[in-house]
């Protein structure tokens, strides 16, 4: 993987902790146990709830639409972030010592890759809603080719840059460079990638506050019309889901990328490590959110939720009726 005149290679997973002073627990302690009992059932969870958002816009046909197909990739993107922190759970703590270097890597780079798509993948819900909105309509034109071209894109987006510290864009060759929260990468990585993603994150609340500048004042002109005032409702309301998207979004993953950008950028007074892990598990939170706002401010997905969750139940007990009838 590496030219053998690098300085890390054939190095294990120890050796670029101790030079960075970031401590691994050889043996488990009562917190580790406390964090795997809580982290497994809420990666479930994020699983589950991902996976019903998922359901929920494939079966119901007023879902068929590119703003709720963006959305529903969105689901999968925090479905794949639940996916990742399970296994982050189970290659971290006590368990980081027996890692390879391209192991750590994979674990580094399955995060930044939801982390990624999730970006891009909002970028182009605020690409469409600005289209959409700013030429009066509910509901983009684009054909469902073009949506699907554009999910395809965001994977591969996601998929490439997430690889890019395991494709060497990391510190095996100069261990000089190597950063303090993540050992094996580059500050120079860790300063680009923080920055890449908060100037994403400005571009997007820029384009949102302009699309609801737009929407107030379009609102106000449009009112003394009654068979407006029922479509600028649903465009508002669903401006409004997807803007809460986007804030949590921004809330839950902007303090990590802050703590990534300070230990580029070799901040010693900074204290880095000692907020690491409440990022991680913010940035986890995240996931878990936006099926909550899904079904707290759309009546129609929150019906469709129910829906799915009786026919599991009702088929669930068609089951065990059956098996119960053959014994």
């Amino acid at each position: 993987m590496y030219p053998r005149q690098c300085e890390g290679h054939g190095q294990n997973i120890s050796f670029f902790y101790s030079r960075s002073n970031k401590s691994i627990i050889p043996q488990w302690k009562p917190i580790d146990f406390v964090v795997v009992g809580l982290g497994v059932p809420v990666c479930i969870l994020i699983i589950l709830a991902n996976m019903l958002v998922m359901a929920a816009i494939v079966v119901n046909r007023r879902f068929h639409f590119p703003i709720y197909y963006l959305l529903g990739n969105m689901a999968a993107a925090d479905l794949f972030a639940g996916i990742s922190y399970f296994y982050l759970i189970f290659h971290t703590g006590p368990w980081t010592i027996g890692l390879s270097q391209t192991q750590w890597l994979v674990r580094g780079a399955l995060i930044e890759m939801s982390l990624m798509a999730s970006v891009v993948n909002l970028l182009a819900v605020a690409w469409e809603r600005h289209q959409t909105i700013f030429t009066m309509q509910l509901h983009s034109t684009m054909s469902n080719r073009r949506v699907l071209l554009f999910i395809v894109a965001i994977w591969v987006v996601a998929v490439v840059m997430g690889l890019v510290p395991t494709m060497g864009w990391n510190c095996v060759c100069d261990l000089a460079l190597c950063s303090t929260v993540a050992p094996l990468y580059s500050r120079s990585f860790l300063v680009f990638w923080a920055i890449l993603n908060l100037l994403t994150f400005s571009v997007m609340v820029a384009i949102y506050a302009r699309i609801f500048v737009y929407v107030r004042r379009n609102s106000r002109s449009v009112a003394p019309h009654a068979a407006h005032n029922g479509h600028n409702d649903t465009v508002v309301g669903l401006m409004k889901t997807v803007s809460m998207i986007l804030g949590t979004f921004v809330i839950c993953w902007t303090p990590g990328l802050v703590i990534l950008l300070l230990d580029g950028l070799e901040c010693k007074q900074c204290e880095v490590l000692k907020y690491e892990k409440y990022c991680l598990v913010l940035a986890e939170c995240n996931s878990l959110v936006n099926p909550i706002i899904y079904s707290c401010r759309d009546e129609e997905m929150r019906d469709t939720f129910r829906r799915l969750l009786c026919l599991f139940c009702s088929r669930k007990e068609d089951i065990r009726e059956t098996t119960a009838d053959m014994l």
